[in-house]
């Protein structure tokens, strides 16, 4: 009974040693593609923002908080978007993660977007993320997947934004299902006076142009700010434009595995070359058409997706 006890543990140690090494070089992969991405846009436009959102181990040797800063990965990007930090429904603060985010934060500007289910909380949400210097989306119950604009801006300000630096607030709007059309979408978020706007580079199907990008630029009180697109690099999503009709799991090879919670989601490969074509590198990717909307950055998501193909 003990050699059979003692070959199990074998094995568990074996497997989770082998899942450890994949999760540690999945993790080295995913800094390399944010670096490369930030290297073909900033060859473009030097002042293109690059903001991965979460997998903030990252910005860490061997994502690691105790072996220092990955110099390449920060000077690539210029700054971290991150979700649920002192609220994930209720107040829950994530202490490792706000660890790390205090050591960047010396470094580059933090956005922060906590979901807070009971309104009553969300100015305790305003005052933790404004006393550790972070910039604050609060999302309440109605607001979980980033279809309203808020009514109150937070440090609402008339100066010009012209760096992430700069930057009091931000609104996060992912999902335009509200706006019965384009006109009406854009009229929405021009009628506000967020420092960063960050939204999706389509309305439903349709590419937003570089038209209706320069029409978002200024705020009602007429400060610029800054318009940044958001762009998923960690999973493929089958409703974009790059989906062709016969992809599933697995088929292609890189669709690796699926994204619990999201049906529409595949955890994949994201160090397959096809994948990597698809998000940079041609006239035909994903952020050269962001860059040609005239986009003043991108919000990478599922940057974190280097460690969830390997674990739960």
């Amino acid at each position: 009974m003990k050699l059979f006890l003692y070959s199990i543990s074998f094995i568990l140690l074996f497997l989770s040693c082998k899942k450890e090494q994949k999760t540690a070089e999945a993790a080295a992969k995913m800094q390399e593609f944010v670096m490369n991405i930030s290297t073909y846009c900033k060859a473009d436009n030097p002042d293109f923002l690059i903001i991965p959102q979460n997998g903030i181990q990252l910005a860490f040797n061997n994502a690691n908080i105790e072996e220092g800063f990955h110099s390449g990965f920060m000077n690539a990007v210029d700054g971290f978007g991150v979700e649920e930090i002192f609220y994930n429904g209720k107040y829950k603060v994530d202490n490792e993660r706000l660890d790390m985010l205090q050591q960047l934060k010396t470094q580059k500007p933090i956005l922060v977007s906590d979901y807070v289910k009971d309104d009553s909380n969300i100015s305790d949400d305003i005052e933790k993320n404004s006393g550790n210097n972070f910039l604050c989306f609060p999302r309440s119950k109605d607001n979980y997947y980033y279809t309203r604009i808020p009514d109150v801006v937070i440090n609402e300000n008339t100066n010009d934004i012209t760096q992430l630096s700069e930057a009091k607030n931000f609104l996060y709007l992912l999902n335009p299902e509200n706006y019965n059309s384009k006109s009406e979408y854009l009229n929405a978020l021009k009628a506000t006076n967020f420092d960063i706007i960050l939204i999706d580079l389509f309305f439903n199907d349709e590419e937003l142009t570089s038209t209706d990008i320069a029409s978002l630029k200024t705020k009602t009180n007429g400060g610029k700010r800054l318009v940044i697109a958001y762009m998923n690099i960690g999973s493929a999503e089958n409703y974009r434009y790059y989906w062709k009709s016969d992809w599933k799991l697995h088929q292609p090879s890189w669709l690796k595995k699926k994204y619990p919670g999201y049906k529409d989601e595949f955890y994949v490969a994201f160090w397959d070359p096809e994948w990597q074509n698809i998000i940079y590198g041609s006239d035909a990717s994903y952020v050269k058409k962001i860059i040609n909307a005239g986009f003043d950055g991108t919000y990478l998501d599922n940057v974190e997706a280097y460690y969830f193909l390997y674990n739960k």
